[in-house]
Parts: C-alpha cells; sequence; structure tokens
C-alpha cells in the first residue's frame, strides 16, 4: 500500500493532469466509495447510483446545506462532475471499473440544490 504521502501526491498529480476538480473532490468521491462498501458489507464494485446516494448523504451530513457551495469550490456542480472524478481515478489506477460502467451513470441524477438546500429547508434532510 503506498505511504499516505504519496497517495496524496498520486491524488494531486490526478487533479492537476485533469485541471477540472480540487483534491479535495477526488479525495471525497474515494471516502464516499470506501463507506459505500462499507454499508453493503462487502469490497468490490458499486454502481454509480449507489455511488451517488452516498455521496448525497456524506455531503449532507459533513456540509449541510453549504454542500452545493463546498462542491462548487472544488469545480464539482453535477453529478456527472462526480462520475468524471471516478474516471479520473480509474485512469489513475486508484479506482477500477467494470465494462458496462459509464459516465451514463453519473447525468443528472440530482440537483444539488434540491437535495442540499431545498429538502433542508422543506424539513426533509
Amino acid at each position: 500500500m503506498a505511504e499516505p504521502r504519496d497517495f496524496l501526491k498520486e491524488i494531486e498529480s490526478i487533479a492537476e493532469a485533469h485541471g477540472s476538480f480540487r483534491p479535495e473532490a477526488y479525495l471525497f468521491v474515494l471516502e464516499a466509495v470506501e463507506k459505500a462498501m462499507a454499508d453493503s458489507g462487502r469490497q468490490g464494485h458499486i454502481s454509480g447510483e449507489v455511488l451517488l446516494e452516498c455521496i448525497k448523504q456524506l455531503g449532507r451530513d459533513r456540509y449541510g446545506v453549504m454542500a452545493t457551495d463546498v462542491f462548487a469550490a472544488w469545480g464539482v456542480r453535477s453529478t456527472l462532475d462526480f462520475g468524471r472524478c471516478v474516471f479520473h481515478l480509474v485512469d489513475g489506477g486508484l479506482l477500477s471499473k467494470r465494462d458496462e460502467d459509464s459516465l451514463r451513470d453519473f447525468i443528472d441524477k440530482y440537483d444539488f440544490r434540491q437535495v442540499f438546500e431545498g429538502d433542508y429547508f422543506l424539513g426533509r434532510a
């Protein structure tokens, strides 16, 4: 297993190579992957849908109504952007994918403002 500094350098290198998202976005995705696997009780593949639900919950728990703004500061403005992070991590060798996995799995799955702000103010968070 890579040393923590090496791991962070890999994340920074991926972020720099793609120039789209801050390293924090990639770290958040990896944390959500780990949580999704832990919640399912097994290691291995998780779907884009499962990952996005975990991202939603983690975002709510950690950032509440500020999640949309935090994600935007990282360069992430949609569920598709989280999918792009996933595939950048795949390209960087930090995640793997199955043949059937696609960026399409991440297109327009939910609106950040609605799930992090609207539902909160309506008492559904």
